[in-house]
């Protein structure tokens, strides 16, 4: 297998997906039956939830358990931060974050979806699509997941009816036809007694779709990076102190999206500069061609000024390289956002001051709808206006979310404030 091929599969090896919705539809539990079912819990944390379920004076196993980690979210029983878990099939690994449901989590589900593949959202059977649904879709969309799963859940409870099912797939699909989400499967299941998850179940059977596990892992996710526009973000400036290769420059990083070929004219930016190709170096050796994302050092022809924080672009397919640019914005802190101040924005291995020059809108999440306001409070969304101190490479995050998207730090604390995703430039 080549070095090409083998990135690629590892990738459509490896599925990262969330789940999603109002509380108390099931999504811990379905985690936990999904980790159950495929054989992926050990005996131990088998019998430790076995005897927290009788403790509580509960019956059999409460699956639920083994996502709800945090002592907070036991007493309570729900889920309060994003838990994330790991397994694997003979097919496929995967990585899950549970999300919240409750609205004044909203930041902990844009974390969980930032990096995820594909999405899950739980609708209660007996509730159908409530405000909550249509706000995870609405973020879902918001955030780029490509892949979007409904899974009705709870249909034990509503005696497994189809046309209850069917209503909420057309209520649902009413609602998304306003988002931009390009694929929707849907689902019905029990994650409590297990029916369409792994195993398919004696229950559904007028249901002729695929079980949970099967489209998760057979969901084709080789599309879902953007293989057209090559982007290298310099993470660093390799020049080692060796008499063997003291004349060696070298530049690390990982290709966010597209390829190259050795021979190949690049673009730095924001200077300017160009030159080509001379070697492709993995830690095997050198290459001809390498993809998104792997990770590689590139050595170029001619003697240039770059530095960490620099973009290597094809010649001829530069982007957007700008002071200004338009974003939606997440808050994510507890200190609102003080228009007066600046901060600073880290997008890729680029770091520079900016400010937020103006707020267009905050959204609620819940209704869509656009409102006024001058500032923004931990969980709002607005769509902004930036000014930054040096130029930056912009991609739209519709086209490439590796360089589409930013965080905002304050300066003073160096915390995380804010995660942007960049919007098109206006004609």
């Amino acid at each position: 297998m080549s070095a090409i091929e083998k990135i690629s599969f590892d990738q459509t090896g490896l599925l990262r997906f969330i789940t999603a919705g109002s509380v108390d539809d099931g999504k811990s539990t379905l985690i936990g039956r999904l980790l159950h079912d495929s054989k992926s819990i050990f005996e131990d944390q088998l019998t430790s939830i076995t005897n927290t379920t009788r403790k509580r004076g509960m019956q059999g196993v409460d699956l639920s358990l083994l996502t709800d980690g945090l002592q907070a979210e036991r007493e309570q029983g729900i889920t309060i931060d994003v838990a994330y878990r790991y397994f694997a099939t003979p097919k496929r690994k995967f990585i899950i974050a549970d999300t919240p449901g409750h609205e004044q989590y909203t930041r902990n589900m844009v974390t969980g979806a930032s990096t995820a593949n594909l999405a899950i959202i739980l609708i209660d059977a007996r509730k159908g699509v409530l405000t909550q649904s249509r706000r995870h879709a609405y973020l879902a969309s918001l955030v780029g997941i490509p892949h979007l799963v409904v899974a009705v859940n709870k249909m034990d409870l509503v005696d497994y009816s189809q046309p209850v099912f069917e209503k909420i797939c057309q209520d649902f699909a009413a609602f998304a036809e306003k988002l931009n989400l390009r694929n929707i499967e849907y689902i019905p299941m029990s994650a409590l007694n297990g029916d369409m998850v792994v195993e398919r179940g004696d229950q559904l059977n007028w249901y002729q779709g695929s079980t949970l596990i099967d489209l998760l892992e057979n969901v084709s996710i080789e599309d879902d990076i953007n293989h057209e526009d090559f982007r290298f973000p310099v993470q660093w400036v390799c020049r080692p102190q060796t008499k063997e290769l003291h004349d060696f420059r070298g530049y690390m990083g990982r290709i966010e999206s597209g390829s190259i070929h050795v021979g190949d004219n690049i673009t730095v930016l924001p200077s300017g500069l160009t030159s080509r190709i001379k070697e492709i170096i993995l830690y095997e050796g050198p290459i001809n061609e390498a993809i998104a994302p792997q990770s590689v050092t590139l050595t170029i022809e001619d003697h240039l000024d770059i530095s960490r924080g620099d973009v290597l672009v094809k010649t001829g397919e530069t982007p957007r390289v700008t002071k200004a640019f338009d974003a939606m914005l997440c808050w994510l802190s507890e200190q609102p956002l003080d228009p007066n101040r600046k901060y600073l924005i880290k997008q890729s291995t680029r770091m520079v001051k900016a400010v937020i020059s103006r707020i267009d809108y905050r959204v609620d999440v819940n209704t869509m709808a656009h409102e006024a306001t001058n500032t923004l409070k931990m969980n709002d969304i607005a769509h902004v206006g930036l000014k930054v101190q040096q130029p930056l490479v912009c991609d739209d995050y519709a086209r490439n979310r590796s360089t589409g998207c930013f965080i905002v730090i304050d300066e003073s604390s160096n915390n995380t404030v804010a995660a942007g995703m960049i919007s098109p430039a206006e004609e």
